[in-house]
């Protein structure tokens, strides 16, 4: 119950920092998108998913530091704990020397002779560049505070210092018309904003935390452990980031800066979306890694199956109607809609439901620390993302299909992941079919009955803002009654009862 009540708490701060990013974003894009022009706002998205793309090494080592923070949090070991926050603090500034090297080497090489871009913006691009990487070089310096954040559960923090964030962001979209190169400008007031919020996070943690006086011990057995952990972390994240960058510069090879603008506009609703359920998993992780940490591996599963589950549903609840009225929607947010963006981010969202169930079962495998074939065979599979897109475009396909790769690459991950679990935590595939996999699976085919009746009535087609509002709400109310009704077990439903209708604690 306390697991449950701090879970639910975090939740709710998370879900407000959500909120506010989200509005905040979904109007500075707009803007952005207006004041840059669609080439420009491509041109901004592709290099900065280059930039991402240097990060697979450091996606590889935050598992590792958020996995082995939980997990000395979870035994109680406040001496390990001090120790396992210095090393991966000089770990983290080694990857951003490596990283600042790789960027000013093979990535300067790519974006000047490799990247499709109009020939008079070789300086602007030269200059996002640079800022691109100054504040990707920040992040990885702060991924050992915001671990520990969260290791300690402390997500008001996040919904604190998200006001400030939010109000910065508003201040750079009024500071843009004054500049008379806008993109330049804009990746300036960007690195300065990123700034600013990981100080805030970092000296919040100096103060806060004991464990976060940074302390150089070089411990050669201790060090090789936790690269040996984020090594084999290292192809699965690199997989990852091909499979989203990646596959950007493939399409920027065959169609140029208009379509990366459509996939820039769909890989921020995917991180929009990601957000509403991402929220919800980073405040059942660390119960999940602490609960193994203690031996309680039979609360361990029920929170897995749970967080899959909800992780689906809370999904679903916003997908449904973006999918319904993509088109509506993305006019009425961007104003101009990049050609491929509406069926882009249909497709986007489609695999975001398949993936989200796979979310606590990652989490599962990374809290055992047997992640060795886990991440080769996994990052296989996801790896597989990046040749096979661009064997599809070669061979005349249409740029939307590498979507249709991604959906079912994702499909054959989460398979391979409940095998792998079978093996290393007796996990039950037929339990996990039942309780989850079958549920999620009737709640969809009786929501898709349900809106294709209403489709054929000419029910779900507003025609103004209005329309499109009440639409909107109609459509969450019966995705949410439709899970409540078909999607949950009676113990839920009791509790979802007494809670909400009976208004019982």
């Amino acid at each position: 119950m306390s697991n449950s009540k701090t879970i639910a708490k975090n939740t709710l701060f998370l879900y407000f920092r959500m909120f506010l990013i989200m509005g905040v974003t979904l109007y500075t894009s707009r803007v952005v998108l207006q004041q840059l022009g669609i080439s420009d706002f491509g041109i901004y998205s592709l290099v900065g998913g280059i930039v991402a793309m240097l990060g697979f090494f450091n996606a590889a080592m935050s598992s590792a530091t958020q996995r082995y923070l939980s997990f000395d949090i979870g035994k109680g070991d406040e001496q390990r704990l001090q120790k396992t926050f210095s090393a991966t603090l000089t770990i983290h500034i080694l990857i951003a020397i490596l990283a600042l090297l790789l960027a000013e080497t093979v990535g300067l090489w790519y974006i000047n002779y490799k990247m499709v871009f109009p020939n008079d913006r070789v300086y602007a691009v030269n200059m996002v560049y640079q800022f691109s990487v100054l504040t990707f070089l920040l992040g990885i310096i702060q991924v050992p505070y915001n671990a520990l954040i969260i290791a300690r559960e402390r997500m008001n923090i996040y919904a604190y210092v998200s006001i400030l964030e939010a109000g910065l962001k508003l201040a750079i979209v009024f500071l843009l018309v004054l500049g008379e190169d806008k993109l330049i400008l804009y990746s300036i007031l960007t690195f300065i904003v990123a700034f600013i919020i990981r100080l805030v996070y970092q000296i919040y943690c100096r103060k806060q935390f004991q464990e976060s006086r940074y302390k150089f011990e070089y411990d050669r057995t201790y060090f090789y452990e936790l690269l040996a952990y984020s090594g084999w972390n290292l192809f699965g994240n690199f997989a990852a980031v091909a499979r989203n960058q990646g596959v950007n510069m493939v399409l920027n090879l065959f169609f140029g800066t208009i379509v990366n603008a459509a996939y820039g506009i769909t890989m921020q609703v995917q991180g929009a979306v990601q957000m509403f359920v991402s929220n919800f998993q980073m405040a059942v992780n660390p119960q999940i890694i602490k609960t193994y940490a203690t031996g309680n591996l039979n609360e361990m599963r029920k929170l897995v199956f749970q967080s899959s589950r909800f992780s689906y549903y809370l999904l679903l609840i916003l997908i449904a109607p973006l999918i319904l009225h993509t088109n509506s929607i993305l006019e009425l947010w961007l104003g101009i809609v990049p050609e491929s963006t509406v069926v882009f981010v249909q497709l986007v969202l489609i695999g975001l439901l398949l993936d989200s169930l796979s979310g606590s079962l990652m989490i599962a495998v990374q809290a055992t620390g047997k992640v060795k074939w886990y991440q080769i065979i996994l990052g296989t599979f996801i790896f597989l993302n990046l040749p096979i897109s661009y064997l599809v475009l070669l061979f005349g396909g249409d740029d939307y299909y590498v979507f249709i790769v991604f959906i079912i690459i994702t499909f054959l991950t989460l398979v391979f992941r409940m095998i792998f679990l079978k093996s290393i935590l007796n996990f039950n595939m037929l339990d996990f079919c039942n309780q989850v996999l079958l549920r999620v699976f009737i709640v969809s085919l009786v929501l898709v009955a349900l809106y294709m009746i209403m489709l054929s009535f000419n029910l779900l087609k507003p025609l103004g803002f209005f329309e499109l509002g009440i639409s909107v709400v109609i459509e969450i109310i019966i995705t949410l009654l439709v899970i409540i009704i078909v999607g949950t077990n009676n113990i839920e439903k009791n509790f979802l009862i007494k809670r909400f209708i009976k208004n019982e604690k």
